[in-house]
């Protein structure tokens, strides 16, 4: 039996993704492509009206695929309920991840659960990611026990019990909190994902250790908010400042031997003590993703941010003070309703004060149920794609200016793949700059190389190949 599992969206839902497909196979299945898979899944997004247009041309098609065979199919993942409504009359099946650890009970009843296994769940030692997750018997008596309150904590615990499938050897997403309770007027999160909830600080730290021992070389957090960690649970929980500080310290037992990244944070939860604290430890990345969204304060009013350009400036010098050489990532919405041309240059202006490295710049897309629906969507496609153009043309020449920085340098990659072009390989500094170098040798990926910079375009360089590493540096250049 074969599954088809399609995953849209953030790298939450990847992570998600990871723990469906360990449930999969232990309920008999194999990965396969749509056509030879008997179980079809999407892990849907519905942050973007892109993403759940895809999910409606892929449904389509896989339900014009079982007039000629046997084929069930679910939906899970981001949804939110006015695209739920629509989607529970095309799928079979659609649930939410929060119910990942009941799917086999809900899958029996269509006849595609073909065996059962219990060794990849209780922690058998056929299995090296055994160590850090409880049998799933365990997690079925959580929900099981009389009197115990299937509240959004439990049924996160619940969740997070379950081993990921982890997709890659050497690169791995750690969840540490899920939902968020900031209600930005154009975001679905709170209404997919729900409010905030944090994982155990035990369960994340055990994760991490074993991630170490299995020689893992970059680990990310994850959560939709992710610096808010333990505010949800104050009097037992670490803050998310002292959860990098034991995360540090791990790192420290081990030799410093991988890249500890965080994604996404808010900018009215960074705290300086984050910064301290990254500062202090060289395996945490000196690289930081914090969302601007737009540089005029009245549409961040609007967006509900719940901060201004001045606070967000107060931020980016602290962490230009101490961490200079880390690399700054953020996101940008153009085209939200009521943007004036005026407020528009205002969001050029900071993209030009903060320099950022990156900026993942989105047009705004109408989210049914979210507040900001309830006003016009008055700005013309054409001015959207028009601001949309000329930030990414800003953007491109603060990216050059980076870039340039390094040629000439010696930096420390992590080779993550083979490059489009033959006999060349991919990687990424550990401040996430794309690096590309020639060699034939695969035996490469998942190792730490230093590589000397050759060439630059905005957003990647290419270097050549001068020695291989056995474990991660801090590099004087990110």
């Amino acid at each position: 039996m074969r599954y088809f599992l399609l995953t849209l969206g953030c790298q939450m839902n990847k992570s998600d993704s990871e723990r469906i497909r360990t449930v999969l196979e232990n309920m008999g299945y194999h990965s396969g492509s749509e056509e030879e898979a008997d179980l079809i899944g999407v892990v849907a997004c519905s942050v973007r009206q892109k993403a759940i247009d895809r999910v409606y041309s892929k449904i389509y098609k896989w339900n014009r695929m079982k007039a000629n065979r046997n084929l069930v199919t679910f939906l899970t993942g981001c949804v939110l309920p006015a695209d739920k409504k629509k989607f529970d009359k095309l799928f079979d099946l659609v649930f939410t991840t929060n119910e990942l650890p009941d799917m086999p009970d809900m899958l029996r009843q269509y006849g595609v659960v073909t065996s059962f296994t219990t060794s990849l769940w209780s922690g058998s030692k056929t299995h090296k990611h055994h160590e850090a997750f409880p049998p799933l018997t365990e997690i079925a008596r959580d929900k099981q026990t009389p009197g115990n309150r299937q509240d959004g904590r439990t049924i996160m615990d619940r969740l997070w019990k379950i081993r990921p499938t982890y997709h890659s050897e050497f690169e791995a997403f750690v969840p540490i909190q899920n939902g968020c309770n900031k209600f930005c007027t154009f975001c679905a999160v709170p209404y997919t994902r729900g409010r905030e909830v944090s994982r155990s600080s035990h369960e994340i730290l055990d994760e991490i250790r074993m991630l170490m021992e299995h020689g893992y070389k970059s680990i990310t957090l994850l959560g939709q908010n992710v610096n808010s960690y333990g505010k949800d649970r104050p009097d037992t929980e670490l803050s998310f400042a002292g959860l990098l500080e034991e995360i540090g310290k791990l790192c420290e037992n081990y030799g410093n031997k991988c890249w500890v990244y965080f994604t996404s944070p808010h900018p009215r939860d960074m705290k300086y003590e984050v910064i301290d604290v990254i500062s202090r430890y060289c395996c945490l990345a000196r690289q930081i993703h914090l969302p601007l969204q737009s540089g005029d304060d009245e549409i961040l009013r609007r967006m509900n941010r719940k901060h201004t350009v001045e606070d967000y400036r107060k931020i980016i010098q602290y962490i230009r003070h101490k961490l200079p050489e880390a690399t700054l990532f953020t996101d940008i919405i153009v085209g939200f309703p009521g943007e004036t041309d005026t407020q528009f240059e205002n969001t050029r202006k900071a993209l030009a004060e903060f320099q950022f490295n990156m900026a993942y710049i989105a047009i705004y897309s109408p989210r049914p149920g979210t507040v900001s629906t309830r006003w016009k969507d008055d700005i013309p496609m054409s001015v959207k794609k028009t601001r949309l153009h000329t930030l990414t043309d800003d953007l491109e020449k603060t990216a050059l200016k980076w870039t340039k920085e390094l040629l000439d340098r010696e930096v420390t990659i992590l080779v993550t793949g083979k490059d489009r072009k033959a006999e060349y390989l991919d990687g990424h500094t550990e401040g996430r700059i794309n690096v590309r170098f020639h060699s034939p040798d695969i035996s490469l990926i998942g190792r730490f190389v230093r590589v000397r910079i050759t060439s630059v375009i905005p957003f990647s360089v290419e270097g050549k190949l001068i020695e291989v590493e056995e474990k991660a540096w801090t590099s004087p250049v990110k």
